[in-house]
């Protein structure tokens, strides 16, 4: 019964893939999100004209970087970035897709349902999310680590993934190592969800009017290209939140994070000290 569920529902093959996908397409994206994270954390908690920018724009940040590091920190956090992505998106697009084989999403025409297919896909985000989010905390880190002429954010001390994820265990336990999750969730959970809907949705519209076969790989792209478009804007404020509060330094008494204690503390302190 079980090994026939698992079979029927559960496409194995399709979980795994869309994990390497991912993770493959993680080495290519990563230079992007170290240059993401540092200008992120650019002038944390501090008013315009209190800090030196020393990240302008995306193409004058990675000059700077490799300037004054080197061309291999643009690949600075790959190794938790390919382990995330494969996590992460595994769960969240296998778990979609189990979602999606039990008609969870579809009415009884088989027709997508936009409200189920929102709740699915935040339902899959959350564990993709929660799950891989101690190796985005390290991930975070380790991007963020920069040379003094170019530092920006809090400095942590580790090198690699392993050492991160060991120094966090030993210093703040097992739940730091969840520390700042649920502004990642959240960022996930509302990324993913229309990300996943705006897919299926484009995807399933395109097919209907006949202007794609919703089978050939380049109908499954142009889908993914035009529902990206969604996605962005809904995730950076979260982006930024969790990138933040991943970063910020612990005091070793209290276990509580030193610049923000949540999320809200956070958007209200960005607001009050960086918008003035």
């Amino acid at each position: 019964m079980t090994e026939h569920f698992s079979n029927k529902f559960i496409q194995w093959d399709e979980l795994l893939l869309g994990g390497i996908g991912a993770a493959c397409a993680g080495v290519f994206t990563n230079p992007l999100e170290v240059i993401k994270t540092r200008i992120q954390l650019q002038g944390e908690l501090r008013s315009r004209g209190q800090y030196t920018v020393h990240y302008r724009n995306v193409f004058q940040a990675f000059f700077a970087v490799v300037k004054n590091e080197n061309l291999f920190s643009l690949q600075k956090g790959l190794v938790p970035a390919i382990w995330y992505q494969f996590i992460m998106n595994g769960c969240r697009f296998g778990l979609y897709q189990v979602c999606d084989n039990l008609k969870f999403t579809r009415n009884h025409n088989g027709e997508i349902v936009f409200v189920k297919s929102i709740a699915c896909g935040i339902g899959s985000s959350v564990v993709g999310a929660f799950i891989g989010s101690p190796l985005y905390l390290v991930k975070t880190h380790l991007q963020s680590k920069s040379d003094s002429m170019i530092m920006v954010g809090h400095q942590h001390g580790y090198t690699s993934m392993t050492k991160g994820l060991k120094h966090i265990y030993r210093t703040d336990g097992i739940l730091g190592l969840w520390r700042g999750s649920l502004a990642s969730i959240i960022r996930i959970s509302i990324g993913g969800s229309i990300q996943l809907t705006s897919f299926n949705s484009v995807k399933t519209y395109l097919s209907k009017k006949g202007w794609i076969d919703a089978n050939t790989w380049y109908g499954v792209l142009l889908s993914s290209i035009l529902g990206s478009f969604f996605v962005v804007t809904t995730m950076t404020p979260f982006d930024i939140i969790s990138t933040r509060l991943y970063n910020q330094p612990v005091d070793p008494i209290s276990g509580r994070g030193k610049f923000y204690n949540g999320i809200l503390d956070c958007i209200y302190k960005m607001f009050k000290t960086e918008e003035s």
